[in-house]
């Protein structure tokens, strides 16, 4: 008695598409496991989000290689052309799929800000400086608006609602000038 039974391409396919089908699950559950992979592959590539070599478009790509690769031996298409209408059908699926990725990826927003994103902006004094002493300032990067910590670059009284332009960031303090 033989314990595997004779391949045939319907099976290998389908094995191929389950292998691919099950990377894709684990990728999904269990997150970042297989992302190193993704960036030594396409380091020097921009960063405008996944790659073709993403784990999860790659897995896209074998699970749909592999069902239309099943179907077309369904239909007794020989194996040479089933693996072209996989290979055809999984590119175009796996690019679908890595246009929405990087789509996503655009729509991503961050709430970052940067000291050098302070440097040159206008503000306004919320809570006075008072000479040799720290004040509270506000001023608007982006979308957002921050109160910091600030202190006159001279060391001058400057007084509630006036107009300062913030010139250095030390820590969390910033150094303004009155404009």
């Amino acid at each position: 008695m033989e314990l595997l039974p004779a391949l045939n391409a319907f099976t290998v396919f389908l094995a191929i598409a389950a292998v691919g089908f099950l990377f894709l699950m684990v990728s999904l559950f269990f997150g970042e496991i297989f992302e190193h992979f993704d960036t030594s592959l396409d380091h020097d590539l921009d960063h405008g989000g996944p790659s073709f070599f993403s784990p999860r478009v790659m897995s896209v790509f074998v699970t749909t290689f592999g069902g239309a690769g099943a179907i077309a031996t369904f239909y007794r298409w020989s194996p040479v052309l089933a693996s072209l209408a996989g290979f055809v059908s999984g590119l175009a699926l796996s690019s679908l799929v890595l246009v929405f990725a990087r789509f996503l990826y655009r729509q991503q927003a961050s709430s970052d800000m940067r000291a050098t994103d302070l440097v040159g902006q206008p503000g306004r004094v919320v809570v006075a400086i008072p000479a040799g002493g720290v004040g509270q300032v506000r001023c608007r990067v982006g979308e957002e608006l921050i109160d910091k910590i600030a202190q006159a670059r001279d060391g001058a009284l400057i007084p509630e609602n006036a107009a300062v332009r913030i010139e250095e960031v030390l820590g969390e303090t910033v150094i303004v000038k009155r404009q």
